[in-house]
């Protein structure tokens, strides 16, 4: 005897429920960590790519001079460095050393790949949309290379957001957020604030820091089919309780 539609819609809407309970943190994370930010990414490179000016870019930077003054250079200029060569950079470095003394085999990838990825594909997307930098005023801390989407942006974003992962299953990730939940944000600030970045620069770096490091991260740590093994120890959650196949243990 074919079974009744409503006991088919009430065993799917059983399955669904139960699949969301199991994995619902996940599609949340796809949503927010990789569909609204490529979403915005191409929003803007639309924009970019046919030339159109930017309704907010102009005013925000206008603001954002009109607050020039000396005691803000400095620290601008400090969050600006620290965004790149006094921060980002031996950050990524010495977190990829980190795991590999540890012997966290899949967290040094997961480190090595995010970060160098998320280098390189800044490099290519900045020569790909080839927008030049902001000139509405001679900054005091000029670039010579293209502006879109901003490296600085990028590259705090995607360390945050591989320290965050790396934290959640531990009691320091609501440190950890907080702390990225400043410095991201003022590094951001920094560029516009120097005139080197257009606000969509910003927007755009961070919306790309977070696709590629929670795709990689996606793929790394909950492949679709096996690969990986799940334990759950106390106090940690899904997020990163992932450990290796005997080959990747001590």
């Amino acid at each position: 005897m074919a079974p009744d539609a409503g006991e088919v819609l009430v065993e799917g809407s059983r399955a669904t429920g139960g699949l969301l309970r199991r994995h619902g943190w996940k599609v949340l994370l796809l949503f927010l960590g990789v569909l609204l930010p490529m979403w915005v990414f191409m929003e803007l490179a639309d924009e970019i790519h046919e030339s159109e000016t930017i309704a907010f870019d102009e005013p925000i930077l206008m603001f954002a001079n009109g607050m020039a003054r000396e005691g803000f250079d400095r620290i601008f200029l400090f969050f600006s460095e620290l965004g790149y060569a006094w921060g980002v950079v031996p950050a990524d470095i010495g977190l990829v050393v980190v795991m590999l003394a540890l012997r966290r085999w899949r967290h040094a990838v997961f480190v090595a790949l995010s970060t160098g990825g998320s280098a390189l594909l800044n490099m290519a997307t900045k020569q790909l949309f080839a927008r030049e930098r902001p000139g509405l005023w001679e900054s005091i801390a000029p670039e010579a290379t293209f502006s879109f989407p901003s490296g600085h942006a990028m590259g705090s974003a995607t360390l945050a957001m591989v320290l965050v992962l790396l934290a959640w299953p531990t009691r320091a990730r609501w440190w950890v957020v907080a702390a990225m939940a400043v410095f991201v944000p003022m590094v951001g600030l920094s560029r516009i604030y120097l005139g080197v970045h257009y606000p969509s620069d910003i927007l755009a770096g961070w919306a790309a820091a977070s696709i590629w490091v929670v795709g990689v991260y996606l793929v790394l740590y909950h492949p679709p089919r096996g690969g990986w093994r799940r334990r759950r120890g106390p106090g940690h959650g899904d997020a990163i309780a992932l450990e290796a196949r005997a080959s990747d243990r001590r």
